[in-house]
Parts: C-alpha cells; structure tokens; sequence
C-alpha cells in the first residue's frame, strides 16, 4: 500500500471494523466525505474524550455528508466494548498489524515515563467524496479539534 498525499486520491483500503462490517474506502467515494481519526488506545482519557467529541458533533458530521471512523491497534472485541460504553455512533476499525497505520504514516516514536516505544500518533484525516485527501491533522491535541475537522469539513 502507499502512502497517502495532501491533495491526491486516497489509496483503497479494506479493513475490519465495529459492527462485524469491513469498510473499504472505496465505498465512500462519490456518497460521503471520510474523517479518519487515528488515537493510541481505547478506554484512557485523552481518547475517551476524543472519540465523545466526535459523537457529540455526529448529526453536524452527517448533515455535511461525512462518515467518522475512529482507528487503533486494539481488537474488535475492546473497540466494541468501548464504543457501546461511550456510546459512539460510528465505527472504529481494528488495525493489529498497523497496515492502515502504516498507510497513513502515523507510528512514530514516542515517550512515556522515560521508555521510548513505537505508538500511534494521533492524526486526523479530511478524505471529499472524490476520494482526494484534503486536510491531515497531526499530533493533535484533544481539546478544540472536532470543531477545527468540522470547520473544515464545512469548507469543502
């Protein structure tokens, strides 16, 4: 897979998702804009709010004509488990083996209490119905950043 670019065609991928479905971007493209939010972990705060920010902008989303898929590396069975808990009314999509990540450049290293590690680096993405990136968002601060995505959705 190659990686993504600032103003041309996203790449088609298909990956598992919440809701026993498999999402392939393809199956946007010509219906619906994609944000594509990538976060380190479910279930801990910063990504607990991130993923409520967007399910509290949801219906503003989906009156512009855009889906919200969340990614991490955890399982299906914790994405579900944190999506009902949250209540979250998008999918999230398991990427274990960080293929999607990868796709879109997001693991870099990071540090925590002195241990460096490879994580995800949270990121947003802006993908128009045509399939062509139009906005990425990186190492991204919680706090105001649904709003800055939905901006920027509305500019489209």
């Amino acid at each position: 897979m190659s990686k993504v670019e600032l103003n041309k065609p996203v790449p088609d991928f298909e990956a598992r998702a919440t809701s026993e479905k498999h999402i392939r971007l393809a199956d946007f493209k010509g219906k619906q804009n994609v944000v594509i939010y990538f976060y380190p972990k479910d279930h801990t705060p910063g990504c607990t709010t991130q993923g409520q920010n967007f399910r509290d902008h949801h219906q503003a989303f989906q009156a512009l004509d855009t889906v919200i898929l969340g990614v991490s590396r955890d399982s299906l069975r914790t994405h579900e488990n944190f999506r009902a808990k949250h209540e979250f009314p998008f999918e999230l999509i398991s990427d274990p083996d960080e293929a999607l990540c990868q796709h879109f450049g997001v693991i870099k290293l990071k540090k925590l209490y002195g241990r460096e590690y490879m994580g995800i680096d949270r990121s947003t993405f802006l993908i128009d119905k045509d399939g062509v990136l139009r906005r990425e968002w990186r190492t991204v601060k919680v706090k105001g950043h649904v709003d800055e995505v939905l901006d920027a959705v509305n500019a489209l």
